[in-house]
């Protein structure tokens, strides 16, 4: 009964069109009022302590970075190394929209920040190759979401916070299945876009690729010096926030001075409103998970799935499959603030490693930025395209496949995780 209540209380308001963070609100009144704890100052206090938290101060400097990467120059020339060394292969394009997004990945730690930055660089210059309008943007929609796997990642931030997990673990925990998704995307590319007949650019000479490095290698040092610092303690993940986004701005005003003085107040607003965004969602779920842990809601969820619990495999692939179909009707922030703190003490009770847990959380909730209805990612390349969300699915279908059975991989395989992390040590 406790957990048709909170179900119910989330979605239908949702579904009725109330923004998810009142929904958030209303599922924890309704458990209070249920429970006989209903209190103002209660659901008042948990709000402001949801987002009085150290850790979550990374997230506003990561979003900032994020904004000034696409606005000084970084992203674009981060696209324009890619197109000098791998743009005159077969399907050279795709290959540079997924080598652009790992190396962006490691500046933003957005999807959709990194979707805008791909759709509007490099869809123009496909289309104009002769590329399928819909298997573009279905590769760069599939690309953008390897955002939130390789550190930084404003995903694993959420989840660390609401889930007591080491962010730094987290964050060379990434690393390595981003990587597998980046490889499965090539390959896939690769098999759906050989039957195309479009336009090679041409082979650029050795001195167009120094240029072209020479040119980013400011770029590329922001996630270097973030993993380096991360490894050996130099900061914490909060403080990395701090480092990317003063690195960011110094790199965009200063080296490249492609951000004007002038341009700087945009950027700033920019960031604070998509922050602002995260940190009331943030507080708000605040609320639920307060209620979520009095009323035993886990608790409830683990008598179900009890005959799974000695199955660690069967019980995530039954998880995994759960957030597959939450991931089509929530974006992804909502759900690692709810799912977190009922799944936690499921996954604890198996047994399960919560980091690598969490690694396959964030993939899954990043796969479903690009599932319909809600796919955020889909959205933001719909309206870079100007496609319709029926023929972008199309083109995305293939690579939606390609992630999934990495998903598979990883949850049949934890070593894929849990071996990488020990190379990288902390």
């Amino acid at each position: 009964m406790t957990v048709s209540i909170f179900l119910g209380a989330l979605l239908g308001p949702m579904a009725l069109g109330v923004p998810i963070a009142f929904a958030l609100i209303l599922s924890g009144v309704a458990l209070m009022l249920y429970l006989g704890l209903f209190d103002a100052q209660i659901v008042a206090q948990n709000v402001l302590n949801g987002a009085d938290s150290f850790p979550l101060m990374a997230v506003p400097f990561f979003l900032l970075a994020g904004e000034v990467m696409n606005t000084g120059g970084l992203s674009r020339r981060i696209v324009a190394l890619a197109m000098a060394m791998v743009g005159h292969i077969r399907g050279g394009l795709g290959f540079v929209a997924i080598f652009a997004a790992c190396i962006l990945s490691s500046l933003s730690g957005s999807a959709v920040a990194d979707a805008a930055a791909l759709g509007a660089l490099l869809l123009p210059m496909m289309l104009k190759s002769g590329h399928d309008a819909a298997r573009a943007g279905g590769l760069l929609a599939s690309a953008s979401i390897i955002g939130p796997i390789i550190p930084p990642s404003i995903g694993f931030i959420l989840y660390g916070v609401v889930g007591g997990v080491s962010i730094t673990k987290l964050f060379l925990a990434g690393i390595f299945p981003g990587l597998m998704i980046a490889a499965a995307l090539c390959i896939t590319w690769f098999l759906v876009a050989r039957k195309e007949q479009f336009e090679l650019p041409p082979r650029e000479s050795g001195a167009v690729r120094l240029k072209a490095l020479a040119d980013s290698i400011w770029a590329l040092m922001l996630p270097v010096i973030i993993i380096v610092g991360l490894k050996f303690g130099v900061f914490t993940p909060t403080e990395a926030g701090v480092v990317a986004a003063v690195y960011s701005l110094f790199v965009a005003m200063v080296v490249y001075r492609e951000l004007p003085p002038a341009q700087l107040f945009h950027v700033f607003v920019a960031a604070a409103k998509i922050t602002a965004v995260v940190m009331f969602l943030v507080a708000c779920a605040a609320v639920s998970a307060w209620l979520i842990t009095v009323a035993d809601v886990p608790g409830a969820l683990a008598a179900l799935v009890e005959p799974l619990m000695d199955n660690q495999t069967a019980l995530l692939i039954a998880i995994m499959a759960l957030i597959v179909v939450v991931g089509t009707a929530m974006d992804m922030t909502p759900t690692i603030l709810v799912m977190t703190p009922v799944l936690m003490p499921i996954i604890k009770q198996a047994g399960i490693d919560p980091v690598y847990f969490g690694v396959l959380f964030i993939i899954n909730n990043s796969i479903g930025l690009i599932t319909p209805p809600v796919g955020t990612v889909l959205n933001v390349i719909c309206g870079v395209s100007k496609l319709s969300m029926e023929d972008l699915m199309k083109g995305v279908m293939p690579f939606l496949v390609a992630e999934l059975i990495v998903l598979f991989l990883l949850v049949l395989f934890p070593e894929l995780v849990t071996v990488p992390v020990s190379w990288f040590g902390h």
